[in-house]
């Protein structure tokens, strides 16, 4: 099985499957390079994107993650400040040092190079094709890489495998909902206590905890740095950042009014998703794109300092993580497979199932408000709008964010046995995936993104 903390990454904006995951294959690529013993007789190296990182690839800063990765450079711990810098000396020199050793010429326009549709190599939508070259352009050595959602990425060979953490094999393993909620049924436990225990198969209990606080102390740094930047966002649509002006605003004002729940919801939500846009450190919650729904609703009831707080934090993160292992095993949680369903509507029945456990819920009621959380968000498109994470996804975690809270208010209200199931909602989700004209999946080829007129 997969670990929470596989779900839950730090890693740079905009996108999970277009920046972090093309990011950590150029760098990977290069390591198996080295190992084979091809990268220091090397002269060139050429990225061939395929799929929808050709088609959005700009818009989502394809280019510039896989220089960071040929680099060497680690989303996790990257200082997102050197990055412009960086890439400006790269471009000025014509050279790029592959993993901070072997000087090659390099000219982004040359040597990443974005194929037209239809040319992928078909085992998913997000392929890329790595080559090292020598003097006279003979292949030294390539791979076929697929960023499958969320940052996982797999090697050709790699397709069809299922995605696992290293370690023992947890003792409560599920692979459905059903499977999961007869886990706590018969040992008497939440959902976040079953997860819990099958993370200790993978390292110590403590470095576990520890590992969510430091998920959600990256979250709640997010938000600041979204709450207090003003500017324009990069891209060329020039959409203005419009949290600071909100959060000023929500500051000042006399908390009186009944919707303010939705205005701080709402600006959470856009304060992470502006910073995605802008590049800046996030947490895949699942993916870059819906990055903001789950740290929104962590901040406006979980985020008081102190003990009880913490566990409140620790339970809405190990359920909201093993939901979206469901989703992952069952489904995808890929824009570029599954539509925005399998983005913000993952991340939205990810946080509603959260945030019933953390008022108290039972295993089914948690359940139901997963399944609640995405059954309203079946059939959700990714049309951005200039390829660019920005229209409509910022509001679209907004929107999310408070649709999650509904969720799991309206799964308390339940009492028996759901008439739909988070297993049928999950493979719902997955048949619509299917069935979505490709135009409405991470290709900006249809929907806003033909009908929305760039300025």
């Amino acid at each position: 099985m997969l670990s929470v903390l596989d779900i839950f990454k730090i890693g740079i904006g905009p996108s999970s499957s277009h920046t972090l995951g093309p990011m950590n294959i150029a760098r990977r690529f290069l390591q198996e390079a080295k190992a084979a013993g091809r990268l220091a007789v090397a002269k060139e190296v050429y990225a061939d994107l395929y799929g929808s990182l050709a088609l959005t690839g700009i818009g989502h800063a394809t280019d510039r993650a896989i220089i960071l990765g040929l680099l060497g450079e680690d989303a996790r711990t990257i200082d997102t400040a050197t990055v412009e810098p960086t890439l400006a000396a790269i471009e000025k020199s014509g050279k790029i040092t592959l993993l901070g050793d072997q000087v090659v010429p390099f000219q982004a326009t040359k040597h990443i190079r974005f194929a037209p549709p239809g040319a992928n190599p078909n085992a998913h939508p997000n392929g890329m094709v790595l080559s090292l070259v020598d003097e006279e352009g003979e292949v030294l050595f390539n791979q076929t890489y697929y960023s499958v959602g969320g940052g996982f990425i797999r090697r050709n060979d790699e397709m069809g495998r299922e995605d696992v953490a290293s370690g023992p094999k947890p003792a409560n393993r599920f692979s459905s909902a059903e499977e999961l909620l007869a886990h706590c049924d018969a040992k008497g436990q939440d959902i976040s206590d079953i997860v819990l225990s099958n993370e200790d198969k993978f390292r110590p209990r403590p470095a576990t905890l520890e590992g969510l606080d430091a998920i959600w102390a990256a979250m709640a740094a997010c938000i600041g740095r979204g709450l207090c930047t003003n500017g324009v966002l990069p891209g060329g649509l020039e959409v203005t950042r419009r949290a600071p002006a909100l959060y000023e605003k929500l500051t000042r004002a006399v908390p009186n009014e009944r919707e303010s729940l939705f205005d701080w919801l709402n600006v959470y939500a856009m304060a992470v998703n502006e910073e995605n846009a802008a590049g800046g450190q996030v947490v895949t919650s699942p993916t870059n794109g819906a990055a903001g729904i789950i740290p929104a609703v962590l901040k406006f009831y979980c985020s008081d300092e102190g003990w009880t707080k913490t566990r409140q934090v620790h339970t809405f993160l190990l359920t909201a993580g093993g939901i979206a292992m469901l989703y992952k095993e069952r489904a995808s949680i890929s824009g570029a497979e599954m539509g925005c369903q399998g983005e913000v509507g993952v991340a939205c029945s990810m946080a509603a199932a959260g945030l019933a456990a953390v008022w108290g819920g039972t295993p089914v009621q948690v359940a139901r408000a997963a399944e609640i959380g995405m059954e309203h968000n079946l059939g959700l498109t990714c049309d951005p709008v200039g390829g660019l994470v920005q229209i409509p996804c910022i509001e679209r975690n907004a929107i999310g964010a408070v649709k999650a809270v509904n969720a799991a208010r309206l799964a308390l209200q339940c009492e028996g046995t759901p008439k739909v199931s988070l297993d049928q909602v999950i493979e719902t989700m997955r048949q619509t995936g299917v069935d979505m004209n490709s135009k409405y999946k991470e290709t900006s080829e249809g929907g806003l993104a033909v009908n929305v007129v760039e300025c």
